[in-house]
């Protein structure tokens, strides 16, 4: 415990409480695009036909519809052939993190991750105490060539990466990158695990093929539907063949048994009642818009000598200051202007981002962006 630290997103949104606040901090899907009235139908349909059963425990596993309804998609959705029985329902793909550094990780192993790296796996992976290798991301994705030295210098366990609009900066990887790293990984005796919160949320440019397309043993795919229909229900799974799932369910059954048995019931009662693309269609649409509004606003109003990505999809944009502007001061400026984001360091295990924060356009309006982005650049030309 001595060498995990709080998490200061978590810490962050307690500031963001106050109402008068533009918060840009918080990884938070729009509230406005929950399908509230199809949940609530959901659960009533659900508790009425089959209450008694739907409040009783249940399967380490899950509810097996549910894997089967996953699996299904994997297939329309990726060209991939999934078992139900490689599928295990986890509390969000959050605990799909903690799960396999469980089951895969002891004192001082080497793990690799993108430098930025998401701060959720940090945190929960630091759990184990490991040795982190992070490779800098480029704007394809990561720095394959370091990769690869990384790797032949021996010892690396686990790879860990977000290849799909990667949380914090945004970036997808290419297909060519998603080749290379699965080269890599061939020649090595390490997992690679694919976290894919943000895969179904693109609104430009085209699908990209799943790690899991190239490497057909040593990956582990997380999944979640906190993106897709809301965060609340804490449902998400992991995908693994079953010599590493059979290691896996062991350590979900010594975490907590199983995971919550009516959440599962009333998602699957949504997504067979309910046409779940054109619900995502929605929330591209209403992202995409944000995300211009908040790009033509950094263009038009941010000094000169300011970067920021360009997301395809997700929920973020990344933005590189210049060298000698701290974004903790920024951060501490822009608190009293009633203005939140999370300054770039804290995705860093191995110190840097100094000068890098990190902006969430989807919980925001169009007034909000505008307003908050303005009261930024104005602190930025005063720093």
């Amino acid at each position: 415990m001595g060498t995990t630290h709080k998490s200061f997103i978590r810490e962050i949104l307690r500031v963001t409480e106050n109402p008068k606040t533009i918060s840009f901090a918080g990884g938070l899907p729009n509230l406005k695009f929950f399908p509230v009235k199809e949940i609530t139908n959901a659960s009533l349909k659900v508790l009425e036909e089959d209450g008694e059963n739907v409040l009783q425990y249940n399967t380490t596993e899950g509810y097996l519809p549910l894997r089967e309804y996953i699996a299904e998609r994997y297939r329309t959705k990726n060209g991939l052939t999934v078992d139900p029985d490689e599928i295990l329902i986890t509390n969000g793909s959050q605990q799909g993190i903690d799960l396999t550094g469980k089951v895969f990780l002891d004192k001082g192993d080497q793990i690799v991750i993108e430098r930025p790296g998401y701060l959720g796996a940090i945190q929960a992976l630091s759990m184990y105490e490991p040795i982190y290798q992070s490779i800098p991301l480029l704007g394809d994705g990561i720095d394959t060539d370091l990769l690869g030295k990384t790797f032949k210098g021996g010892g690396i366990k686990l790879f860990y990466t977000v290849p799909n609009f990667q949380n914090p900066s945004g970036i997808t990887y290419s297909k060519q990158k998603r080749r290379d790293v699965a080269d890599i990984l061939e020649k090595h005796d390490a997992i690679l695990i694919e976290d894919d919160p943000y895969g179904e949320l693109r609104f430009i440019g085209e699908d990209l093929p799943s790690m899991g397309t190239y490497i057909k043993d040593n990956i582990i795919l997380l999944g979640t539907f906190s993106k897709i229909i809301a965060p609340g229900f804490r449902l998400g799974w992991i995908c693994a063949k079953k010599d590493i799932m059979e290691k896996i369910i062991i350590a979900k059954q010594a975490s907590d048994l199983h995971s919550n048995q009516l959440s599962q019931r009333v998602i699957y009662q949504y997504l067979i009642d309910n046409d779940i693309d054109r619900h995502i269609m929605r929330i591209r649409a209403a992202y995409k818009k944000r995300r211009d509004l908040m790009v033509s606003m950094i263009t038009e109003h941010f000094p000169e000598g300011i970067r920021c990505t360009e997301p395809e999809g997700g929920m973020f944009l990344w933005i590189t200051l210049p060298e000698r502007i701290s974004s903790l001061d920024l951060f501490n400026l822009a608190i009293q202007e009633n203005v939140a984001f999370v300054p770039g360091n804290a995705f860093y295990v191995d110190g840097g981002g100094n000068n890098t924060l990190r902006l969430n356009f989807s919980n925001s309006d169009e007034t909000k962006i505008e307003e908050g982005i303005k009261r930024l650049a104005d602190i930025i030309k005063t720093l």
